[in-house]
């Protein structure tokens, strides 16, 4: 089976622009949970955000700008970076062998509210809000493409928070079919009135003003996530192309696993330990030879509780690291997980498992938690869980290239 290879990284997050900046955050447990200053939330019952503050203009061209909304341009500058860090150029490669597929989940309010402000001063014989909101889930992975020439394999993942993971499967897919290189993951986000509204209709979301104890997984005082925005994007290259052209090789995407979640009530065990399973298998590797686990950390007792067991169940209780750095971000939807993505690979590359924030782990939660400080450790074996709103789980197995 044709090996899959991370070439390139670009992250964006609340705590880093850029991925060296972002990583360097993270290591050193620096938090970026503050108000939300983007808009007056003070009557809102959720008031903190992971924000990222991006100067478009210093990364994007004068006439994109207008045309595009916040997410997009921090999806183009992540492309951007990602693509340069992989010293890889598209339109050196074959025409259609290069494409996009990325997650989105939350985007595209910020353009909806655009749009309602529009409507509401024009009238709506001129606007369409449902169809601008619907057509923003192809505007980034479309942008990049046009923004770089690539007229491969594209599409939009949308599977709330898992989605990442999910882009990422699809784009292995892709490759092993024969396509040459694909840009995938996820950036996400919606900071605006209209976004922020549809978020707090989830009540997983913190209501804490505390920017140090709003987001606490596994911990006795959890109560729900902090949203942010931002996400990471990873040049996805076939392995022995990428060994040809002499690129650097972050580590390879080994295996993936995805389920839903039975129906409410049904008495039926959730679905996270099997796709963890699934995945397992998938990428050849047992239990024991995984070093760390990034996780989901809903920040909710009882699904906190449901992955504990999962990890539990599948690797033994406390025998292998679990970390969750996004307690420095907040939850920026479908970017969570493809930028706990490029944390597993840059702790791969560092030998650094960086640390949970702020939390003190619940007495009733038998694992290995990384908290405090960063664990320097050897890691040639990662997976990442995340799960989305409606019940989508998915795992992904990130493994030290071969």
């Amino acid at each position: 089976m044709t090996a899959v290879a991370v070439t390139g990284i670009g992250a964006i997050a609340p705590n880093g622009q850029g991925t060296e900046e972002y990583w360097k955050s993270t290591v050193e447990g620096r938090s970026a949970i503050n108000p939300i200053t983007r808009f007056d939330a003070s009557g809102y019952p959720s008031k903190l955000a992971g924000e990222v503050t991006f100067d478009a203009a210093a990364h994007l061209s004068s006439r994109l700008i207008p045309a595009t909304d916040h997410v997009t341009r921090l999806s183009l500058a992540a492309a951007d970076w990602a693509l340069e860090d992989a010293a890889a150029l598209p339109s050196e490669l074959p025409d259609f062998s290069t494409g996009v597929i990325t997650a989105s989940s939350a985007g595209g309010f910020e353009l909806g509210q655009r749009e309602l402000e529009n409507l509401w001063s024009k009238g709506p014989k001129y606007v369409s809000v449902y169809q601008s909101y619907a057509w923003f889930y192809a505007v980034n992975s479309g942008q990049i493409s046009i923004r770089h020439g690539m007229r491969g394999p594209s599409g939009v993942v949308v599977s709330d928070q898992a989605g990442g993971l999910d882009a990422i499967a699809q784009s292995r897919r892709q490759i092993r079919k024969g396509t040459k290189l694909i840009i995938s993951g996820g950036v996400d986000g919606s900071l605006c009135p209209w976004g922020w509204v549809a978020q707090m209709t989830d009540p997983r979301m913190s209501s804490s003003d505390d920017p140090d104890g709003a987001y606490l997984p596994f911990d006795a005082r959890a109560a729900g996530h902090v949203a942010g925005e931002g996400g990471a994007l990873l040049v996805m290259e076939d392995m022995e192309s990428a060994r040809e052209r002499g690129a650097r090789v972050y580590g390879e995407i080994a295996g993936y696993g995805a389920t839903t979640d039975p129906k409410p009530g049904s008495g039926r065990e959730p679905g996270l330990r099997r796709a963890l399973t699934i995945a397992l298998q998938d990428a050849e590797v047992s239990p024991d030879e995984v070093d760390v686990v990034f996780a989901d950390a809903a920040a909710v007792p009882e699904l906190d509780r449901i992955e504990v067991d999962a990890i539990n169940a599948v690797f033994g209780a406390g025998r292998v690291p679990v970390t969750a750095p996004k307690t420095m971000t907040g939850r920026p939807a479908a970017g969570t997980a493809a930028l706990d993505v490029a944390a597993a690979l840059l702790a791969m590359r560092d030998g650094v498992i960086p640390p949970t924030v702020n939390v003190s782990r619940a007495p009733g939660y038998a694992i290995d938690l990384v908290t405090g400080e960063a664990r320097s450790a050897t890691v040639r074996t990662a997976v990442v869980l995340a799960r989305g709103h409606g019940g989508f789980n998915s795992a992904v197995v990130v493994r030290a290239a071969r």
